[in-house]
């Protein structure tokens, strides 16, 4: 057993050098980026220089396309230019060659003894070279050299070669070296052709350290003695260089021009079209800070113009409207609270006349004393939904203040839990709290964090269908967090956000008959809203529901996160995810029934019910997507995580992770 377990050991080695690697390979990456960050983040929101800098790319690439066509078009232009008038002039330096052969030779023939020319080849090479040499003024240098079959021939019918390699050896105008500028190749095709030869070389001056390129046109002709010797044109560019130069440099200078010419074009013309968006852009956030009497600068019939007129015509339309909407909004405002005032003195009389008639009700028939409860029941529900009303209309009004304390939330839940007893003892369930093991402190209104508070559990206790009631407190990272857990019917897709909305009923077919007034959680998010905290929903069907409320533990600070997770620990999918895997051999085993309240500690009171229920092993429905409510400025993804202790780090990783 030893050897599998060292080959995993060896195996698992080279993973944790590379995991460890990975931070540091992120870390140098952020380090690298983030001098470029300024710039990519011009480049991102600055159009005018993204078309700008595009342009001028694009233009380069044409100027250097066209440039590189250009050269290649002059430069072979001018070499078929150079290599028509270097034959046609070779080709007259090789006629006067011959001509002054044959008439050397014809004055010669006469004086030949014993086989011998008595012409000095030597000389007439020297010569011949000079006056073909002369022609030129530097245009061309003319060269002259032995052929190895000459002198093959010279030995093989003297047998002295050496005085003919030295009477005959490489002859050249001005300070051309002939061996190193005629190429051998060349040379030794003139050897075995007699037709004329060219090729491009390299011409080598001896007192001149820069080679010069050059054209070598060459043939082979016979001497007055009747040897063959090589005659050599080299014709260099320095002038066709000299002219490619120029045309370089003017394409060079003008494609520059362009380039510039065009990225100037290019930012007065998106300028053009970039000042009205920005305009339009800025008024538009203007308009939606409020500032509703802002319009744009027309000028023109164009399309810009137009499309500043159509603009325009939105913003007054959208003044119009919102301002209707405004007096619509104060109208109904003042309306709500005109009728809840108005209304307290009948209500008043009229709970004053039913007292009486309740307390009454046993002297009369079981009728009118059952009608005398029910009216002393929807007085109570009607004078909560007046009282509900005020309040809701003195948020609608702005008048709402916050009277901020230090206080310690688990005083807050313990009064909560009290004064909710009667309700669970006769719903047969408990309200669990954990977290109380140390101080919640946060500057809040007590008040309005009972009230919220109290909204909860009680909605917890009544729709969790006699199961328990889990309480949940947190503090970390500048946050404190309270979370109540149900386990009843839980919140279908799409109702975590509705939840919060007046008078919002999952069933609107059902009527009102239990619960309170419906505007209980509305109440509950505006007082959140005043203590700039949360107040989130999760639900899935079937499943329960967790209704979190996070507060800053400094009364005006901003939020980053939450120390409880929106989604509990013990959802469906979090189960899912945590189950272990079993092998594909293993045989079926029977569907696990856990009940959480297993894990609680018992507590004193009447006997609790099962408090849970049981988790299927079946895929877990989809649950609500978990959102911030209307106006918190912020969206909740919630993830598994557990109740437990959180470092600021953490909070912060969940707050990324919750897309706060």
């Amino acid at each position: 057993m030893a050897v599998p377990y060292e080959r995993e050991r060896l195996e698992a080695r080279p993973a944790s050098v590379l995991d460890g690697l990975l931070p540091v390979l992120r870390s140098c990456a952020r380090w690298g980026r983030r001098p470029l960050q300024p710039g990519l983040r011009l480049w991102r929101r600055n159009i005018q220089l993204r078309v700008v800098a595009t342009t001028l790319l694009m233009s380069l690439g044409v100027v250097l396309l066209l440039g590189v066509v250009v050269i290649g078009q002059v430069k072979n232009g001018l070499l078929d230019a150079k290599r028509q008038a270097a034959q046609s002039q070779a080709m007259g330096g090789f006629g006067v060659a011959k001509e002054k052969a044959g008439n050397t030779s014809s004055g010669t023939s006469g004086t030949a003894t014993s086989g011998r020319s008595q012409t000095d080849a030597g000389a007439w090479l020297t010569a011949l070279v000079e006056a073909l040499a002369s022609g030129g003024q530097g245009a061309y240098s003319v060269v002259a050299l032995s052929s190895d079959a000459q002198t093959q021939t010279f030995a093989r019918d003297s047998g002295d070669s050496t005085d003919s390699t030295g009477t005959r050896g490489p002859r050249a105008s001005g300070s051309v070296l002939p061996e190193e500028s005629v190429p051998a190749q060349l040379r030794a095709a003139l050897d075995t052709s007699t037709k004329v030869q060219e090729q491009y070389t390299t011409m080598v001056r001896d007192n001149s350290g820069e080679n010069q390129a050059a054209l070598a046109v060459g043939q082979r002709l016979m001497d007055p003695n009747g040897h063959p010797y090589q005659l050599y044109y080299l014709f260099p560019f320095d002038q066709e260089e000299k002219t490619l130069n120029l045309v370089k440099g003017t394409l060079a200078t003008a494609g520059i021009f362009v380039v510039v010419l065009l990225g100037a074009i290019a930012w007065v013309v998106v300028r053009q079209v970039v000042t009205p968006v920005r305009m339009a852009a800025g008024i538009a956030e203007r308009l939606a800070a409020g500032r509703l009497q802002e319009r744009m600068k027309v000028s023109g019939e164009d399309d810009i113009a137009r499309l500043g007129e159509s603009f325009n015509k939105m913003a007054q339309n959208l003044q119009v409207k919102i301002q209707q909407m405004e007096d619509l909004s104060r109208m109904q405002r003042r309306f709500v609270s005109d009728v809840s005032h108005e209304l307290r003195t009948p209500l008043t009389t009229v709970r004053m006349a039913a007292d009486v008639i309740h307390d009454a009700r046993e002297d009369f028939d079981a009728a009118t004393s059952r009608s005398a409860e029910l009216l002393q029941t929807q007085l109570d529900r009607f004078e909560s939904l007046l009282s509900d009303l005020l309040e809701i209309s003195r948020f609608d009004a702005g008048a709402a203040d916050l009277a901020a304390e230090p206080i310690d939330l688990r005083d807050v839940v313990r009064r909560v839990v009290e004064a909710a007893e009667p309700l669970t003892e006769r719903k047969g369930s408990r309200v669990v709290v954990r977290g109380d093991e140390q101080p919640v402190i946060a500057e809040a209104d007590a008040r309005r964090v009972e009230r919220v508070l109290r909204n909860l559990v009680v909605n917890a206790v009544e729709h969790g269908d006699g199961k328990d009631v889990v309480v949940r407190l947190a503090s970390a990272g500048g946050a404190v967090a309270i979370a109540v857990r149900d386990y009843g019917v839980g919140l279908k897709p799409g109702e975590a956000t509705r939840v919060f909305n007046r008078f919002w009923r999952a069933d609107p077919a059902r009527a009102r008959t239990t619960g309170g007034t419906g505007l209980g959680l509305s109440i509950a998010v505006e007082d959140a809203r005043l203590h700039g905290g949360w107040l989130q929903a999760w639900g899935e069907p079937g499943g329960g529901s967790q209704f979190r409320l996070t507060l800053p533990r400094t009364a005006g600070e901003s939020l980053r996160g939450s120390p409880i997770a929106l989604e509990p620990e013990d959802s469906r999918r979090n189960s899912v995810l945590r189950a272990p895997v079993p092998p594909a051999d293993a045989p079926a085993a029977p569907v696990a029934r856990v009940a959480v309240h297993d894990t609680m500690p018992a507590l004193p009171g009447p006997r609790i019910a099962p408090a849970i229920p049981t988790i299927p092993s079946m895929p877990a429905a989809p649950a609500a997507d978990p959102a911030a409510l209307p106006g918190s400025g912020a969206r909740v993804v919630g993830h598994g995580a557990g109740s437990r202790n959180i470092s600021a780090e953490t909070v912060a990783d969940e707050a990324r992770e919750d897309g706060h």
